[in-house]
């Protein structure tokens, strides 16, 4: 009996160690990751920064094309030409 427990004791350790040693792989392939995220993050974040002050640019230049489109419905449609006649 005390051999049988020496090799179950044994196998056990091997068992645990072997897990650990998973564990820890991946563990680290889960850091390396979180890096990587993590820095394609900030990169996101500095390229929204960049590109926030033109997006409201691009509003106020939209408003302005869609005045002149309306300014310029408004001249040709036909109720329009009825009153100029």
């Amino acid at each position: 009996m005390t051999l049988a427990g020496t090799i179950c004791w044994g196998i056990c350790f091997w068992w645990m160690y072997r897990l650990s040693v998973k564990q820890n792989t991946l563990l680290d392939q889960l850091r390396e990751q979180g890096k990587r995220i993590e820095k394609l993050s900030r990169i996101e974040h500095d390229l929204i920064k960049e590109v926030h002050p033109q997006v409201g640019e691009i509003k106020e230049g939209m408003d302005e094309v869609i005045a002149a489109v309306k300014e310029n419905t408004e001249q040709n449609s036909p109720a329009a030409k009825k009153k100029g006649r």
